[in-house]
Parts: C-alpha cells; structure tokens; sequence
C-alpha cells in the first residue's frame, strides 16, 4: 500500500488539473504559450499518474476497473465486482 502522502500528493494534482482545464484549453487554442508556462506545473494533466484507488499502487493499474490488478483478482475472486467470472474452459 502506498504511503497516505503519496495518494494525497496525487488527488492534489488531480483537482489542480480540473481547476485550470478549461483555461489551460483557452490559452492553447489562442496559441499563448507564456501564459501556459506561468501555470503552475502541476496542472499539466501529464504529470498525472494513474494509481489504484483502493490502495495506491502505481503499477499493474487497469484502466476499466480503476484499481491494480491485484485487488482486482482479490475482489473478483469474492465477487465483489459486478459482471467478472473466473474462467474456465
């Protein structure tokens, strides 16, 4: 499990993105790339990293569910996520 300061850091970034999205857009589109530079680093959607939301984890994240794929094997395996069945053939 990531460490809470790690997550925190990452929602930070994720409202600083939705704050300045629709200005960043503004700026692109009128081509103002020294107004674009003084926005503050984090409200680049690049520097966005997808984690789990449940625990944190960085890698093995899958995109569908919003979690790693970890937690995805334990809450399927319980049932807990709508619509995924263990294979077998």
């Amino acid at each position: 499990m990531a460490r809470e300061s790690i997550k925190a850091r990452e929602r930070k970034r994720e409202r600083l993105v939705d704050k300045y999205a629709k200005k960043r857009a503004e700026l692109k589109a009128a081509g103002d790339y020294e107004a674009l530079d003084k926005l503050p680093k984090n409200a680049s959607p690049v520097r966005l990293h997808n984690r789990c939301k449940l625990t944190g984890r960085p890698k093995g994240y899958m995109r569908k569910f919003g979690i790693n794929r970890v937690t995805f094997r334990e809450m399927a395996s319980a049932g807990k996520i709508p619509g995924v069945t263990k294979s077998s053939w």
